[in-house]
């Protein structure tokens, strides 16, 4: 409410958020109203006097030292604690230290006594205008403003250190952090220890006066070597967190099996799973991830498509067409799919709630995590806890929508089978592309518009809201709309890979990948990396788009130059032919034509007469005789008369 927010060429102010519905009005009297989800997904959103999100690239950040990467980090804390009185962040909890409270001192303030505060454990040269420049760095370049450039050269104290020596360091650091009484002696003996145990004694080590520069360097000023842990590690109270009362407060990752199959790149069944982000509060699936069960889903890409609104990221509108003329049994519309996909909520969670059993967590997703202001929880499913709750409703979604899946490969199996074997044949109808399109669909237009018994209000009991009614409700209470990330973030945060730019384009997968963009750069190595190869950003389950990073900065999409081949005409029976003979070559399957294996051979070594038997006159069958019509014209080769031959 009161915010000042541009959209559709204009500036406009927040006068009221009812019903999940953003009332604007502008300078010169205009007035508007439009879906709030419509709103932050427009290309030309963008909140007057925010500074938008900035990720570090992938590449760059996991290219600097460890130990930069750990002082911006501590940085980032600092500065926070400085803007909002909470290392955390606004909303991280807790109460604000006296000196850093903003209630009761100026920002100027704040930041002389920061300065005082680093001084005094041990950080030299750090003033009041350090704290200024470093959190003015930090608005403009977001992370990377925090980076310490004399770290990252070799004059440092730090860069002059072997970089096992450095980890070993930090890794001593994190194990000895909250121990009462240790000492900087008790680190260096340990990192010292690990690195002989490791390494052996060929990695040189720094002096004693160096590692106490490189101890103090690394440590993290608001946790002093010796005191209490400021994070609290122990468990959470009997009563568990309070219920999310906000979209997008608490958003739960959990993974369900799905009871379908599909058809692997190498034309074998598959087991699938689908790894999705429940909002606590309003029940909306923020995103939904299919993934073979074998290998889980990375966090990276599931905050990538929670977080960004589709209608930001690259060409959708035209794969959402291609991908209707694909399968033509659909819930929607093609333009009602579109405006209800573009509607669908997407946005930053506050706290993002992790299963101990789920997605493995790297160092790369947490950095994510802490540059974007996203707690993360890891919690163990118990009982009627809100984790467990949003798991069964996972496995709730997984079975409704396996019995639509099989449904719709029960209706397709009659058209275009024609009596086959059934073994395998429901999953044999979808590839992994294209069941994740069904998926979106379904929740979209079922799962989302459906009433939930875990969405009624403990005064209105009998009345149960879907979740994009709850959305809305919890919207308009809040008072506020969680903003979504941008279009560039969704390729920033997909894992990236190295390859070469040959005439031919980029070949990832066995797949090959070209745009226009890609001319002038056609067989010539990357002016930005070692190797000469460029980075490539890929979905690892869908194969339509990957991204290159050219010599401009900007992640650019290349189109998979054979998708189109799904369009051409037979070319789903056949996908779904290949499936066939490539399942009867290791089970011995049954199909309705010749074994591959031994039918040809079968029939070049048929007896003449055998072959004249099969072969029908012109009126119907074979000749009296034995012979081919005594003579007579050769009428149409019956493939089924040949087969009850055999």
């Amino acid at each position: 409410m009161g915010a000042r927010v541009e959209f559709q060429g204009r500036t406009w102010q927040v006068t009221g958020l009812v019903d999940g519905r953003v009332h604007l009005a502008a300078d010169d009297g205009a007035t508007g109203c439009v879906l709030a989800s419509l709103l932050v997904a427009a290309d030309d959103f963008a909140v007057v006097g925010r500074r938008a999100d900035d990720l570090p690239a992938a590449e760059v950040w996991q290219a600097l030292p460890l130990a930069a990467r750990e002082r911006a980090l501590a940085w980032l804390r600092h500065i926070r604690e400085i803007e909002t009185g909470l290392p955390g962040g606004a909303g991280s909890g807790g109460e604000p230290r006296p000196a850093y409270d903003p209630q009761r001192f100026t920002l100027a303030e704040r930041e002389h006594a920061k300065a005082a505060e680093l001084a005094a454990l041990g950080w030299t040269k750090v003033g009041r205008n350090t704290v200024q420049r470093r959190r003015l760095a930090y608005h403009k370049q977001g992370l990377m403003g925090l980076v310490d450039q004399r770290t990252v050269r070799p004059r440092s104290a730090t860069g002059r250190a072997d970089e096992r020596v450095v980890a070993a360091v930090l890794e001593a650091l994190r194990d000895l952090r909250g121990r009462k009484a240790t000492t900087v002696k008790q680190v260096i003996d340990r990192a010292e220890r690990m690195v002989v145990g490791r390494y052996g004694p060929g990695v040189k080590l720094p002096s004693a006066a160096s590692m106490y520069r490189l101890v103090k360097a690394l440590s993290d000023p608001a946790e002093p070597l010796g005191s209490p842990a400021r994070t609290a590690t122990g468990p959470r109270r009997s009563g568990g967190p309070p219920s999310a009362l906000r979209p997008a407060e608490r958003v739960h990752v959990a993974t369900a099996r799905l009871g379908s199959r599909v058809v692997g790149e190498d034309g074998r069944l598959v087991a699938v799973s689908v790894t999705a982000a429940v909002d606590e509060a309003t029940g909306c699936v923020l995103a939904a991830v299919l993934h073979p069960q074998e290998s889980g889903a990375e966090l990276p890409v599931l905050l990538a498509e929670m977080a960004v609104p589709r209608p930001l990221r690259a060409g959708w509108p035209g794969l959402l067409r291609r991908a209707h003329e694909d399968w033509p049994r659909r819930l929607l519309p093609l333009q009602a799919r579109l405006e209800t996909t573009a509607a669908r909520p997407a946005a930053v969670p506050e706290t993002l709630v992790l299963d101990a059993a789920g997605p493995a967590v790297t160092s790369w997703f947490l950095t994510v995590c802490e540059g974007l202001g996203v707690s993360v929880e890891s919690v163990h499913t118990r009982g009627n806890s809100a984790p467990g709750a949003c798991g069964h409703t996972l496995g709730v979604l997984a079975g409704a929508f396996t019995r639509y899946a099989a449904g719709l490969a029960d209706a397709a199996r009659p058209v275009a089978g024609h009596g086959e074997d059934d073994a395998g044949a429901a999953g044999a109808w979808f590839s992994m592309p294209r069941l994740q399109d069904l998926l979106d669909e379904w929740i979209t237009a079922r799962w989302h518009t459906r009433p939930q018994e875990a969405l009624r209000h403990p005064l209105l009991p009998r009345a149960a809201l879907t979740p994009d009614e709850m959305w809305r409700v919890l919207l308009g209470a809040s008072g506020a709309v969680p903003l979504p990330l941008s279009g560039q973030h969704f390729a920033e945060l997909l894992p990236v890979c190295r390859k070469a730019v040959t005439d031919a384009g980029v070949r990832l997968g066995r797949r090959r990948y070209d745009e226009e963009c890609l001319n002038e750069h056609r067989g010539r190595s990357c002016p930005t990396t070692d190797d000469g190869r460029w980075e490539v950003h890929h979905h690892p389950h869908d194969v339509r788009h990957v991204y290159i990073r050219l010599p401009d900065g900007l992640l650019h999409p290349l189109p998979w130059t054979d998708q189109a081949h799904a369009q051409r005409p037979f070319d789903a029976t056949v996908h779904h032919r290949i499936t066939q003979v490539l399942a009867g070559r290791t089970s011995g399957g049954t199909f309705s034509g010749p074994d591959p294996g031994t039918g040809a051979r079968a029939q070049a070594v048929r007896p003449t007469s055998q072959v004249a038997d099969a072969m029908p006159e012109p009126g119907g069958g074979p000749a009296a005789d034995g012979t081919a019509g005594g003579g007579q014209e050769f009428g149409l080769w019956d493939a089924q008369a040949e087969a009850g031959q055999w």
